[in-house]
């Protein structure tokens, strides 16, 4: 009766497919406690000894560090290392790790001084007080991860399960032979392994905690029990012994009789698994304080005089824990880190224990077994009915050796837990496992490179996005530009054609009325540009610059076609060093004005600039002179007074030829007009006392023509010009002088209605050729004699001064140009002149 309410009473257990039942040799190492080993000289601590990325280094060669420190950080899946023991820091370089592979690793080299003095460590003893977050960074802080073997990191998997577990299995199956060392630590720490699962059930806020372990470990369930008490938080479950019953998926089968979903994780279920190892670094590290800096190892096999489960440090090699408890290799000796089944083979005994290493196996030759060579599989299905997971292994291995990757995918070769049944099992003596390993390795590959050239095509996609989001902004503004032109000349264009269409509508009225304002507005601009032509100039006080800029002025005017405004008559100033081309400018003006005078018809005498210059250009001067006179000769041929303003710009120096050719030329017309009008009044000789010798034959000539001319006349000739020679005689009003009597003179010829020839202008240059003088008043004198003749009047009682040819020869000698015979030569002249006007013009007598 008693063992059938015991079996109602039994909580209710599932069982899983497939599985073995291998010989178990745990009885070597599970009878003796714990023990710690003597510390070794150097540990080389891994920067990753878990699922995920390593930490950052936090601390440099030299550096001297305490038990705990931590040696990196991270966040995440960078779980940190510590210091498993004081001393100081030697190296941070690459080392061969705890890999099947055997590559090396970025290690930490650490020198231990034998002191073994723990950091400053943080208790919690009332964990309670805590918050949940607190508690899961403290964790993470330790650095715990999950030592059963897979090693994924214990605070990021309780961070997935904060919502949505209700029962949390704590795994104490140990289900592989040989290993001992989560049944060696229930035995001695026990309630450590309760305050654990705990804290863990407290973090979760599961509704059970089951404590699953199998009925081949009585020690560990006894210790439990009574470390339980009465507790009925906690749920210890004994299963059977069947391998792998300590997988994760199968020992949820059997403890909840709900299996994991093909691809997903026991959360989804509502159940989260942790080791008991797991529990136990979590309760150091949250009551105690203490980072994981060591774990208990399993030292096993008949290599092993000792076999025992020790306190093994991180970062201690292998060969280190295998001299302290007695190993003796043999022949084709083999150390493997892990069961026989789950299991690798150490490439070198110098590697580092690291927080997933639960087992140290060394076995003798004949402990594993004959090492028979690999043979063709039977395809006898024994690793088909040993598979915990469902897989066909035996395809499985054909895809694998093959290279089929896609089809290993789709034969679900994820989900083997690489227990090693399959290969337990096979006659053919076939490394499953291995070949799984390696194919699970490079579809990890394929799948990281298909990942990166999807990032990479996104990356390219998005660029080429972004380009063509550019291109069309770009455009787009392009476009509006169009846009915008298109509407300003489409503006402008209307703003044309209103024009055009205002001013066809315009009145003549009003198109003269816009015209006189243009005017107005051209007048006034061109004052303005006068005033500041006139102010420029006397601010600079340059007469070249201020006569350029009031010509560019002028130009500007007339080009606009406004008139030119009148321009008030140049002052007589003389000036001691004249611009020739303002004196040029200026005679322009007077020209101008003598036209304009005479086109009208009115009397305008015009005043004779005299602006003398210091260096005028004599050409120039004398071919202005000459227009001068045609202009007023045209004038005075149609019967309208134009009198010329004479411009006398005395040169200092004057083309001596030009000058005589000029003046010989006007003697010609005076004797012609002479002979049928009057003459005209003769112009006042003003002599210097220091006359010049040519200057003066020349002056004396000229006075001698006229006097004849008035002869033959027969009429009173102009009165004579006092000689009364000057001390210095002011050449410039001389020439004023002259200019006023040759002024006369046309007037009296315009009275009389006939023409009359401009008499000569005189420009008497500085220095003319005596000779050539002298001729010129001889051939003067000969030609008034014979008009004379001609017009049969009797001859004056005056003689003209008749010179024979040694006078004319004298004259033209250059010896006999003094200054004095010359004077006295003018004088005498003048006087027989005198008498020929005293005399009647006629006798009848």
């Amino acid at each position: 009766m008693l063992n059938l309410l015991k079996l109602f009473r039994k909580e209710k257990l599932w069982d899983f497919q497939g599985g073995i039942h291998p010989p178990e040799m745990k009885t070597q190492s599970n009878g003796t406690p714990l023990s710690q080993l003597p510390l070794p000289e150097q540990f080389i601590i891994p920067l990753k000894q878990h699922i995920g990325h390593e930490g950052e280094i936090c601390v440099s060669p030299g550096d001297h560090v305490l038990r705990g420190q931590p040696l990196t950080f991270g966040s995440g899946r960078m779980l940190p290392v510590h210091a498993p023991t004081s001393g100081t820091i030697e190296a941070i370089a690459p080392h061969m790790t705890a890999h099947p592979s055997g590559l090396s690793e970025l290690c930490i080299f650490l020198r231990a001084d034998g002191e073994d003095r723990w950091t400053t460590l943080d208790p919690q003893p009332d964990f309670r007080s805590l918050t949940r977050e607190d508690v899961v960074k403290r964790i993470h802080e330790a650095g715990v991860a999950g030592l059963g073997g897979a090693g994924f990191p214990t605070a990021t998997k309780l961070r997935g399960g904060l919502r949505g577990v209700k029962t949390l299995i704590i795994n104490a199956a140990e289900c592989e032979p040989y290993i001992t060392a989560d049944d060696r630590l229930m035995q001695d720490c026990a309630a450590e392994v309760l305050e654990g699962c705990r804290i863990l059930a407290w973090v979760l806020q599961a509704e059970r905690v089951l404590i699953g372990i199998e009925d081949n470990k009585p020690e560990a369930i006894a210790a439990l029990k009574q470390a339980l008490g009465g507790d009925r938080e906690l749920q210890l479950r004994v299963i059977p012994t069947k391998y792998p019953s300590g997988g994760a998926k199968q020992l949820t089968q059997i403890l909840t009789g709900v299996e994991v979903p093909h691809g997903g994780r026991s959360t989804d279920i509502g159940v989260l698994m942790q080791n008991v190892g797991t529990a136990w670094a979590v309760k150091r590290a949250i009551i105690d304080g203490e980072p994981i800096t060591e774990r208990v190892v399993t030292l096993t096999g008949e290599a092993i005089a000792q076999p025992r489960n020790v306190w093994g440090r991180l970062g201690t090699p292998v060969s280190h824990l295998l001299h302290h408890v007695g190993f003796a290799p043999g022949s084709r000796q083999m150390v493997i880190m892990g069961g026989p089944l789950m299991g690798f083979t150490l490439p070198s005994l110098n590697v580092p224990l690291v927080k997933i290493s639960n087992c140290i196996l060394a076995p003798s030759a004949s402990e594993m077994g004959n090492n028979e060579e690999e043979q063709s599989c039977i395809r006898c299905s024994a690793c088909a009915d040993a598979c915990p997971a469902k897989l066909l292994p035996q395809q499985l291995f054909w895809y694998s050796q093959g290279g089929d990757h896609e089809k290993a995918r789709a034969h679900n070769i994820d989900d083997c837990i690489e227990c090693g049944a399959c290969a337990y099992v096979c006659p053919s003596n076939i490394p499953l496992v291995q070949y799984y390993r390696q194919e699970k390795a490079e579809l990890r590959a394929i799948d990281l490179e298909a990942k990166r050239t999807a990032e990479a095509k996104a990356r390219f996609e998005a660029r080429q996005a972004r380009l063509e989001r550019e291109k069309l902004a770009r455009e787009a503004r392009h476009e509006e530009a169009k846009q915008r032109v298109a509407r300003s000349d489409q503006g402008e264009r209307d703003a044309a054609i209103a024009r055009v269409k205002a001013r066809a509508a315009k009145t003549p009225e009003q198109e003269t009325a816009e015209r006189e304002a243009r005017h107005a507005q051209a007048l006034a601009q061109q004052a303005e540009k006068q005033s500041e032509t006139q102010a420029l100039s006397r601010q600079s006080g340059d007469p070249r610059k201020a006569a350029v800029e009031a010509a560019i002025a002028r130009a500007k005017a007339k080009k606009s076609g406004v008139a030119e405004q009148p321009i008030s008559d140049v002052a007589e100033t003389p000036v001691a060093e004249a611009d020739p081309r303002k004196a040029a400018v200026e005679a322009a003006i007077a020209r101008a004005k003598a036209k304009k005078a005479a086109a009208a018809g009115e009397q305008a005498p015009a005043s004779a600039d005299a602006v003398p210059a210091a260096e005028v250009d004599p050409r120039k001067a004398a071919v202005e002179a000459a227009i001068a006179r045609a202009k007023a000769k045209k004038a005075a041929a149609a019967g309208e007074q134009a009198p010329a303003s004479a411009k006398a710009a005395p040169d200092a120096e004057v083309d001596p030829r030009k000058a005589a050719v000029e003046a010989a030329i006007a003697r010609a017309k005076a004797k012609k007009a002479a002979a049928g009008e009057q003459a005209s009044e003769p112009a006042n000789a003003a002599p210097t006392a220091e006359v010049d010798p040519r200057k003066a034959a020349v002056e004396a000539a000229i006075a001698r023509a006229k006097a004849k001319k008035a002869a033959a006349a027969g009429e009173q000739a102009s009165e004579p010009a006092d000689a009364a020679p000057t001390a210095e005689v002011d050449p410039r009003k001389a020439a004023v002088e002259a200019a006023i009597a040759r002024a006369k003179a046309k007037k009296a010829a315009a009275a009389s209605g006939e023409q009359v020839s401009e008499l000569a202008d005189a420009a008497p240059a500085a220095e003319i050729d005596p000779r050539k003088a002298a001729v010129e008043a001889a051939i003067a004198r000969a030609k008034a004699k014979k008009a004379a003749a001609a017009a049969e009047q009797t001859p004056a009682a005056v003689e003209a001064a008749p010179e024979s040819s040694s006078e004319v020869e004298a004259a033209a000698s250059p010896d006999s140009a003094d200054p004095r015979k010359a004077a006295i030569a003018a004088a005498v002249a003048r006087a027989k002149a005198r008498k020929a006007q005293q005399q009647p013009s006629t006798t009848e007598d």
